[in-house]
């Protein structure tokens, strides 16, 4: 290992790959979804609007809608994707109707096998009680009564300029069907070119005109995996940022967890290298 290079984190690539193997909602490359990866992505300053698009194509060619509307974390994900502004600053006045959602999403996801897996975890622990009702305030703490769950999967635009969160691959996927995102191309070292079938990707992409000149997206992936990935992160540490080096399925990657107190700050994925070229043999 090089100096300086950080190790894998063992227990926590275990955990997270008993995650991968319990995500039965995950959507499937090829068969419940296609993307079209295309060109490499520029360097591009923070704040630029001059960018050169290297994907004349959207990243999603497919989404089977009827699987994203018929599967419940999906669904009810989705409509909190709604109850957001996309401009920080601007204050969001809360309904009742989208506290009720609110409510709904976290009683799917406490049903899921993946959150349930990490709930054990984290009370094994000691980073969680094991009272449902008490998980599902420290959910609701981490991510809704905050700005995390906006910022990281919702996303946010600076001064019009800037996109600053924004690592979910639904709302990627339906701001891009709207016309409201331009994916400018892929983000990846030389010998590193990512395929169709990667289930974390680095990106280029405008929205709303402002830019992100690198992003990062797991794709496919559903929003209990991706909450209950964070959520250990989060709990299992207490600097104000956390990138942790771990090995899910076939790819190695970065995950990189900010908090602000006793909320998230922001999350996501890096990916560092797929098709298990980090490691001489990968199992599927």
């Amino acid at each position: 290992r090089a100096k300086g290079v950080p190790a894998v984190n063992q227990e926590l690539s275990n955990i997270l790959n008993e995650l991968w193997r319990l995500d039965v909602n995950r959507m499937k490359p090829g068969i419940d979804y296609t993307i079209s990866i295309q060109g490499r992505a520029n360097f591009v300053s923070q704040g630029s609007h001059a960018v050169r698009d290297h994907a004349s194509q959207p990243l999603f060619s497919s989404v089977n809608e009827n699987k994203l509307k018929n599967t419940t974390t999906f669904s009810r994900f989705m409509k909190l994707l709604d109850n957001y502004e996309c401009s920080t600053g601007v204050t969001e006045r809360v309904t009742t109707e989208e506290l009720t959602e609110t409510k709904l999403f976290l009683e799917a996801v406490l049903e899921t096998e993946v959150m349930k897996r990490a709930h054990k975890y984290l009370v094994n622990k000691g980073q969680s009680s094991s009272d449902l009702r008490l998980f599902k305030s420290q959910l609701n703490l981490i991510y809704l009564d905050s700005c995390g769950f906006e910022h990281v999967f919702v996303g946010e635009t600076k001064s019009g300029t800037e996109v600053i969160g924004f690592h979910n691959w639904i709302q990627f996927y339906l701001q891009e069907k709207h016309s409201h995102l331009d994916y400018k191309g892929y983000k990846a070292r030389e010998h590193d070119l990512p395929d169709q079938d990667d289930h974390v990707l680095n990106l280029q992409f405008s929205w709303n005109g402002a830019v992100k000149p690198v992003g990062s997206i797991f794709i496919g992936t559903s929003p209990e995996f991706e909450m209950a990935v964070f959520t250990i992160i989060f709990l299992m540490n207490t600097q104000r940022s956390t990138t942790v080096l771990v090995n899910i399925d076939q790819c190695q990657m970065e995950l990189v967890v900010f908090r602000h107190g006793r909320s998230l700050g922001t999350a996501y994925p890096k990916l560092l290298s797929s098709n298990g070229r980090h490691v001489s043999q990968c199992s599927q």
